[in-house]
């Protein structure tokens, strides 16, 4: 039997995801990282972004927000602030935070650095949460 990655997503309200899965890729703060089974032990900082996993013939998505990831001994385990699963965003409501996150930094002549820095973190958490909606919606032919 092939070695399996034990998988684990957890953020403050829930675990979002768990299963023994043959390999995640992961948007980190120095670009993706593909974990599979064996890898050298990995501590990183997650980006807002997506979570690609693969587990026999089955691929699922999830958008993160951020937080991190310890990968060991075959156990990874992410700590993020926010998790969905593809089949959980509403693509309505994603596209319109977007939207309104768009009109704020328009107005970046009023934004301090950290009001600034706030609403470019959460247009990449909406555009990750579109793109995950996006692909899961043309997967089930809608």
């Amino acid at each position: 039997m092939a070695t399996l990655i034990k998988f684990k997503i957890v953020t403050p309200e829930r675990i979002v995801y768990e299963d023994e899965i043959y390999q995640a890729t992961l948007s980190v703060t120095d670009g993706e990282v593909t974990i599979l089974p064996n890898h050298r032990s990995y501590i990183a900082s997650l980006k807002p972004g997506e979570i690609i996993i693969k587990k026999k013939d089955e691929i699922s998505e999830l958008a993160v927000s951020g937080g991190f990831i310890e990968f060991n001994d075959n156990q990874l385990i992410v700590l993020a602030d926010t998790a969905e699963r593809a089949e959980e965003i509403d693509l309505k409501r994603a596209e319109e935070a977007r939207q309104r996150a768009e009109n704020i930094k328009q107005q970046r002549i009023t934004l301090d650095e950290e009001e600034y820095a706030s609403v470019a973190a959460t247009l990449e958490k909406e555009l990750a949460r579109i793109r995950v909606a996006k692909r899961y919606l043309s997967k089930k032919g809608f």
